[in-house]
């Protein structure tokens, strides 16, 4: 087995927050991944690369072996389902928090609901949970829409600062799960690639308490 490394790093918000992280433990970009097309990028380190790809797809990537190691939030994990992957760290970053949503002042049926979400899995675990029979919609965005237009009774998805869903005249109603973006590993480059793995993550472990003292010191 190859002694490189391949971490697969998360598109949007989770890259921004992600690359100063990783520059706190030393592992810095050949050049700027804002300004190329490219996907696959060498590193300060020799043995170690990265690739830039949808949020959705670094389970999977790290799943199946075709990358080492990667950065996804915990709501992608959830729905992805954690099989062949260690979550070794939180990374602390890109917190927001999972959750049920509907229009203001409208009580949700008790028994049977219409709801629209991307998370399927999640959606249909949580309601089975509860005890309430879930009819899930699958949609990929402009989840507020679908109770505006009586497609669904309620939503499932991540609110941040809950502004969009203020604007729709929606709130949000139960916590699912807070999240936060989490490194994870392959199971068997853990095994196989240990001794430089090993390191790697335990500057990644270093530069997040680092950033906790940090901050913990600034609200003082």
């Amino acid at each position: 087995m190859s002694k490189q490394l391949i971490l697969a790093l998360s598109k949007g918000r989770i890259l921004d927050e992600t690359l100063p992280l990783l520059a706190e433990a030393g592992i810095v970009p050949a050049e700027d991944l804002g300004k190329s097309r490219k996907l696959l990028f060498d590193t300060n380190l020799d043995d170690v690369k990265l690739v830039v790809i949808r949020a959705t797809d670094v389970p999977t990537y790290v799943q199946l072996g075709a990358a080492d190691l990667g950065v996804a939030g915990k709501d992608v994990l959830l729905e992805h389902g954690a099989s062949g992957l260690y979550e070794p760290l939180d990374l602390e970053i890109a917190k927001c928090k999972l959750m049920t949503a509907g229009i203001d002042g409208a009580k949700p049926a008790r028994a049977r609901r219409r709801v629209a979400t991307k998370f399927v899995d999640v959606a249909r675990r949580y309601y089975a949970e509860q005890g309430i029979q879930a009819e899930v919609i699958k949609l990929y965005g402009a989840m507020e829409l679908a109770p505006l237009m009586n497609l669904a009774d309620e939503i499932v998805d991540i609110v941040d600062t809950g502004n969009t869903l203020r604007a729709n005249g929606m709130s949000p109603r139960e916590l699912i799960a807070s999240i936060s973006t989490r490194l994870v590993v392959n199971k068997a480059a853990m095994t196989m690639k240990h001794e430089r793995l090993k390191p790697l993550i335990a500057r990644l472990a270093e530069a997040v308490e680092r950033r906790r003292v940090g901050a913990e010191a600034a609200a003082r």
